[in-house]
């Protein structure tokens, strides 16, 4: 496969990349990066100026805050913004998740309300869609919407909720149908998270970004904040999960934290071997996440290249934040941070995120299963 840009895009991605070099990017990235393990970043002034050029959603229109590109210029800036440094969750929750979601599926109003604040890093959007019993089986989730004269009421727990305890709204999977039609019987509503009946709880994990568990205690959603149609959850579910799925995201991680390890052990012999292989591993799986993304870019869609993707990148990314602690040795284990293996990283953040990247948006058993089934023609 041969991964060139075409002008335009080789010159927007070196836009992006000396924005991202100014010193008051630099000075934010190195003031965030230092908080303590208790406290997250949420929106940075980072995103505000990437939005004033509307390269925060480079692919929406600009009438949405956007620079009417492509999703080619969005992956440029997810990777741009993550070999930086840039934290980038609060950017890909509420962009390449929830607002892809808006756009592609919202109505003029839904767009109108939502997508100039994400766009511009003015909010945060997040995900309702995990339960207490439901992980990666989403057509099993026990949330319903129970009719109501002025529209549903939702009823319900969710769990892992990433920023919900920051967010402005969420998109929330709920059951509109019966139990027994499982995927045909799913909906998604907008809900604002300041609404009366949703309480948010804060669900700690060993990771540094916070999750929530959001209990939705009959929060009243109308006929306007249904997305899509009653019904269409599923397929709208699904397609939240493509973009995030090709792996731009944890390849750039991975990435990064090879090339870092590469400049600071390469006369460590007794690494070369393994570094070499998952120097190989990390640039396979950015051909695979870019041969993604351009199955997107010419609206083909191909599940099977999707869970390949994913499964690739994540297995590697976490593979890199493990050799990356190991070669960090016992300051990591000790100290949240340590610069002389990786300059300016968080070896034992990493080392915590790592196992997570196989479980966000479908676990490597589940992207092996959907593989099997999809590409091979196995039993799912």
């Amino acid at each position: 496969m041969d991964l060139t840009f075409p002008p335009k895009q080789e010159r927007f991605r070196q836009d992006v990349r000396a924005l991202l070099a100014r010193e008051s990017v630099r000075e934010e990235v190195a003031r965030v990066r230092a908080l303590p393990a208790d406290q997250e970043p949420g929106l940075l002034d980072t995103y505000r100026l990437l939005g004033e050029r509307g390269w925060l959603a480079p692919n929406w229109p600009q009438e949405y805050g956007g620079i009417g590109a492509t999703i080619v210029e969005k992956a440029i800036v997810t990777e741009e913004l993550i070999a930086a440094g840039v934290p980038d969750v609060a950017h890909t929750l509420s962009i390449d998740i929830v607002g892809l979601a808006v756009y592609l599926h919202g109505t003029p109003e839904q767009k109108a309300r939502w997508l100039p604040s994400l766009a511009a890093g003015e909010s945060i959007g997040c995900v309702l869609f995990s339960e207490p019993e439901t992980g990666s089986d989403l057509g099993s989730l026990a949330t319903r919407a129970e009719p109501d004269p002025e529209g549903w009421r939702l009823r319900g727990r969710k769990l892992y909720s990433l920023k919900a305890h920051m967010g402005d709204f969420a998109l929330c999977l709920a059951r509109t149908g019966s139990s027994e039609v499982r995927y045909s019987g799913l909906s998604v509503f907008i809900v604002p998270l300041d609404n009366t009946g949703v309480l948010i709880s804060p669900l700690w994990t060993m990771m540094d970004e916070h999750f929530g568990a959001v209990t939705l205690d009959g929060p009243l959603v109308t006929r306007a904040d249904v997305l899509g149609e009653i019904g269409d959850g599923w397929r709208i579910a699904g397609e939240v999960l493509r973009l995030e799925r090709t792996g731009i995201e944890l390849e750039a991680k991975a990435r990064r934290t090879v090339d870092a390890l590469l400049a600071n052990v390469a006369e460590d012999t007794a690494y070369a071997d393994r570094l070499v292989a998952l120097d190989a591993e990390v640039e396979a799986g950015r051909l695979l996440s870019w041969r993604a993304v351009g199955t997107i870019a010419d609206d083909v869609r191909d599940e099977a290249l999707y869970a390949m993707a994913k499964w690739h990148t994540s297995e590697t990314a976490k593979s890199a934040a493990v050799l990356a602690a190991e070669l960090a040795g016992m300051d990591a284990a000790l100290s949240l941070r340590d610069e002389s293996a990786v300059p300016g990283s968080l070896v034992e953040h990493g080392y915590r995120d790592g196992p997570g990247f196989t479980i966000a948006s479908g676990t490597s058993e589940v992207m092996l299963s959907m593989i099997a089934s999809t590409a091979l023609g196995l039993p799912s």
